[in-house]
């Protein structure tokens, strides 16, 4: 199950990202429509975010930014179901600055398959370099 859905969402969302497809999947006003919602019990501004278009790599949902702007977490669910199998994927990815510059340090996603129930997917990313400049111990933390 865990590879025929979700490494292949993983594969897919790869492929985009090597072959410059970046910007048909970036959090962008071509992309999506933003509407500010609440400031939230961390402080974070929430602000639901609805895909322009039905494609796999969108995710319908809201994201959650610091008071400077800062990206800290997306969520939702995809805007396409990846397969007839799969009736919906939902997705958090939390992000945090290392180096100065905000990634990706984890990814949780949910499926539920027809006829095999939910299946999870749980990821985290650990830099070695960003931007040319290594990453410290307690920096990947």
């Amino acid at each position: 199950i865990r590879n025929r859905v979700l490494r292949s969402l993983l594969a897919e969302e790869q492929r985009l990202i090597a072959g410059g497809g970046s910007a048909g999947i970036a959090l962008s006003t071509q992309n999506y429509r933003f509407t500010p919602e609440r400031i939230d019990a961390e402080g974070l501004a929430v602000v639901s975010i609805e895909p322009l278009r039905k494609e796999r790599s969108l995710i319908a949902g809201r994201i959650l930014l610091t008071t400077d702007g800062e990206l800290r977490r997306v969520e939702g669910r995809l805007a396409k179901n990846p397969s007839f199998w799969v009736t919906r994927v939902d997705v958090v990815r939390s992000y945090r600055p290392i180096n100065g510059v905000v990634v990706p340090v984890s990814l949780e996603t949910t499926a539920q398959l027809r006829l095999l129930g939910s299946s999870t997917l749980s990821m985290t990313y650990r830099y070695l370099r960003i931007d040319g400049w290594a990453v410290n111990d307690e920096q990947r933390e």
